[in-house]
């Protein structure tokens, strides 16, 4: 730990200008894994064609990093708990850029697996302590603009990376793709020197539970994307159930640890249950919408520059609204604010639902803006009050179960629309209807957070809404 980080280490964040800095290498740094794990969406069907395998094949491309990426994120969470927040951060952005460079020497499908679960490890790295890192960052009285600046840095990332593929893959070979992130890996290394070091706790890793919590992610997640694809339902059943199982026996073990790598201590409070599994909702909403939207719109007859228009306007609101409902999640409670938000949705959905016969552009596009709007003023107030009540020194484990919650959501909302395309309902009104059911749920567990009992169990008033844990005790 460095001298400025020594003085600095009680200190209610950063001072300006080096917390301009250091949010400067967490954007970069954030922008490298989104980026990088997007892209490979455009490249698909071009590296199918080069390495000679089935396009079928080829999407394992993107479902071994999503799923490396949530079975390691709490792990890794653990770790950065046990050796340093920022050395867990720059030692996954470097993994990651080293198997990056790796991509230019795959020759077949493989060898290009590995090299994507090796950025899975790296991007865990970054992103499962990165929450932890903005609390260190900013002021407690500020840390809701600072997790909706990392959110909107992730969700333009997010919707940049297929435009960003696109161009590359117009002057280049596809492992050009992939090198596309590298630029924002140097300039978050040449700013992390003002990301902070905070001291690591002294205690053992429990190696056993992070191979435990991998294997109950990657066993049920996986079995039911071997469901959804056709595969045995047998087989696909006794997945799932070995998963659940090495689940049930983790959690119970987890109960008695001091620093579990499951944070069930954070989860058995009520807030930061409520808010993860809102959370949780909320995302998979979200990703039901976002990914049934363009087989619906190609139904419809629209071309796939249409479709890409038509879905632009989520993110582009997001990112206005955002920052704002961040900003706001420092003076309203964020149980109303996530209330209000899903309010929107709701009502959104149902109109995305109820489209006309014949559909224009601006017809979709509004009601996509309105959903943007709705969950941007959801989520990041969300992620505030879930990192905010958790203990200064167990905020890795909230950061981890930020990010495991986000990529959980997601992963069960691609699985869901699968689900729906496979029984024949994926194209038309269903999926709106189900995701503004999801997002209904969402709504209600938030609103359940402005209970008295929930939000000052201990009746001590604080700034974050509920009592740090311990600390208000």
């Amino acid at each position: 730990m460095t001298p400025a980080d020594a003085a600095g280490a009680g200190a209610d964040g950063l001072p300006t200008p080096r917390r301009y800095l250091a949010v400067a290498a967490m954007s970069f740094g954030s922008a490298l894994v989104i980026i990088d794990g997007g892209v490979a969406n455009v490249a698909l069907p071009t590296i199918a064609h080069d390495l000679g395998v089935e396009r079928s094949a080829v999407v394992s491309i993107v479902t071994i990093y999503q799923v490396t990426l949530v079975m390691l994120m709490l792990p890794l969470a653990g770790l950065g708990e046990r050796i340093g927040l920022k050395r867990t951060y720059q030692g996954g952005q470097a993994l990651f850029t080293a198997a990056t460079l790796l991509c230019f020497f795959a020759k077949s499908l493989p060898f290009l697996l590995v090299v994507r679960a090796a950025q899975a490890v790296g991007a865990a790295g970054v992103l499962a302590v990165a929450s932890a890192l903005i609390r260190q960052i900013y002021p407690s009285n500020q840390l809701g603009r600072g997790l909706a600046i990392n959110a909107v840095v992730v969700t333009s990332s997010a919707a940049a990376a297929p435009t960003i593929g696109g161009l590359v893959l117009g002057f280049a070979p596809w492992p050009w793709v992939f090198a596309s992130a590298i630029p924002f890996a140097v300039l978050s290394l040449v700013c992390g020197r003002a990301i902070p070091a905070p001291a690591p706790r002294h205690a053992q890793f429990d190696l056993a539970g992070a191979v435990m919590c991998a294997g109950m992610f990657g066993l049920v997640i996986g079995g039911l994307e071997s469901f959804v694809h056709g595969d045995s339902p047998v087989v696909s059943a006794a997945i799932v159930a070995a998963g659940i199982a090495i689940g049930v026996y983790f959690v119970r073990r987890e109960r008695g640890s001091v620093a579990p790598i499951l944070p069930v201590d954070l989860l058995a409070q009520p807030v930061i249950g409520l808010s993860a599994l809102g959370g949780f909702v909320a995302f998979t909403a979200s990703m039901t919408l976002l990914i049934s939207t363009p087989f619906r719109l190609q139904a419809l007859g629209f071309s796939a520059a249409t479709i890409g228009a038509c879905l632009a306007p989520w993110p582009m609101t997001n990112m206005v609204v955002a920052p704002a409902a961040g900003y706001l999640s420092d003076r309203i409670p964020a149980g109303l604010l996530g209330g209000i938000g899903m309010v929107v949705s709701v009502s959104a959905l149902l109109l995305l639902g109820f489209l006309p016969a014949h559909p224009s552009y601006f017809d979709v596009a509004w009601r996509m803006a309105l959903c943007g709007a709705g969950f941007g003023t959801y989520l990041p107030p969300n992620a505030r009050l879930l990192v905010g009540s958790a203990p200064r020194e167990r905020a890795a484990a909230a950061g981890g179960l930020v990010s495991t919650v986000r990529l959980t959501g997601q992963t069960t909302g691609a699985t869901l629309v699968a689900a729906l395309l496979a029984a024949g309902v994926g194209t038309g009104e269903t999926p709106p209807f189900v995701a503004a059911g999801l997002a209904l749920a969402a709504g209600l567990l938030s609103i359940a957070r402005l209970r008295p009992p929930i939000r000052n169990p201990d009746g001590v008033e604080t700034q974050t809404e509920v009592p740090v844990l311990k600390q208000a005790r």
